[in-house]
């Protein structure tokens, strides 16, 4: 293993010269940092993140709490999420662990932040919600954790969605995406559709929200199934994310119908992927450009300020395309 030793006999300069140049000090003079940075690259040197630690009290790496490797909107997000905390110099490390273990891991790691997802219920008592030395930031739920959080104004979102329709003419508009286990991301979006729907006078029945096991692909595509069997069918849907909208938009060709001319669709999750869909996606949501630039600042804000408790919130857009027309 390639050792700062190893570089700094190849570089002909100190351990000490290597060792800062490799932390990006201001000490060492920008044209011997890059013949440094250089030969590290060339012999594919690898940081030890502890050693770092120990010298500049940070180790430049953020671990995340990986939420799912099923659903393709935080697949996204956290694909650019690196790349944007690349750019500054962080790596990232991601546990598949529960949320206490992979916490746990990351504090004997030393890292300098922690991602975490709130797209699951949390015990307040967990240790994972006790006090900690490393600062946490929560994506997606900024109402009920005690730490730092940056969130999108999912339930404004949906009201987006069911005021685009109603002006298009619909009147019967369904909303598929609740899942059999709570995920208090989703409620959100359920109680703003009832709201909103109501206080449009649209009608309103039991079956427009359609419940289903989870919310993935599969699970959109037998709730389409099932709100094509309605004796009312809508005419128009909302779907609580882009893996259940894939679903919905399998069951409605299926069905011999074509969208938007038998059935409008509007999806949650801004994705740039929405528009390449079979039908182009008119999507509400914030862009995951903006959300990943959010969370990257507010990440290194809170490590510059370990103690500091930060709440930001995003409001969404609507972004039309050709999946929704008039009646």
């Amino acid at each position: 293993m390639v050792t700062i030793k190893d570089i700094a006999q190849r570089a002909g300069v100190s351990f000490s010269t290597v060792s800062k140049a490799l932390l990006d000090s201001p000490l060492v003079k920008t044209g011997t940092k890059q013949h440094i940075l250089a030969i590290a690259k060339e012999m594919g040197y690898q940081p030890n993140f502890a050693a770092r630690s120990l010298v500049s009290r940070k180790s430049g790496v953020i671990g995340v709490v990986w939420p799912s490797i099923e659903r393709a909107a935080l697949s996204s997000l956290i694909t650019n999420l690196n790349g944007e905390l690349e750019k500054d110099g962080y790596t990232m490390l991601l546990s598949m662990s529960g949320i206490d273990s992979a916490i746990d891991t990351f504090r004997r790691f030393q890292v300098d932040a922690i991602l975490v997802f709130g797209d699951k219920d949390k015990d307040a008592n967990s240790p994972s919600f006790q006090p900690s030395p490393i600062p946490i930031l929560t994506y997606g739920a900024a109402n009920y954790t005690p730490f730092s959080a940056v969130d999108v104004n999912r339930g404004q979102a949906i009201r987006l969605a069911v005021r685009h329709l109603a002006e298009l003419g619909h009147r019967n508009i369904a909303f598929i995406g609740e899942p059999e286990t709570h995920d208090p991301l989703q409620a959100v979006k359920i109680e703003s559709f009832r709201d909103e729907v109501i206080r449009l006078g649209l009608p309103f029945a039991d079956d427009s929200i359609l419940k289903m096991k989870g919310l993935a692909f599969h699970d959109g595509y037998l709730a389409a199934k099932t709100m094509l069997e309605l004796q009312n069918k809508p005419t128009a849907v909302i779907s609580g994310g882009i893996d259940l909208t894939s679903g919905i938009l399998r069951a409605i060709a299926e069905r011999g119908l074509r969208v938007p001319r038998d059935m409008s669709v509007v999806s949650y999750d801004n994705l740039p992927q929405m528009e390449d869909l079979d039908v182009p996606m008119t999507v509400v949501g914030v862009a995951i450009s903006k959300i990943t630039s959010v969370i990257a600042k507010t990440l290194l804000e809170l490590i510059g300020e370990p103690d500091k408790l930060k709440t930001v919130h995003l409001e969404p857009e609507l972004v039309v395309r050709s999946s929704s027309s008039a009646l």
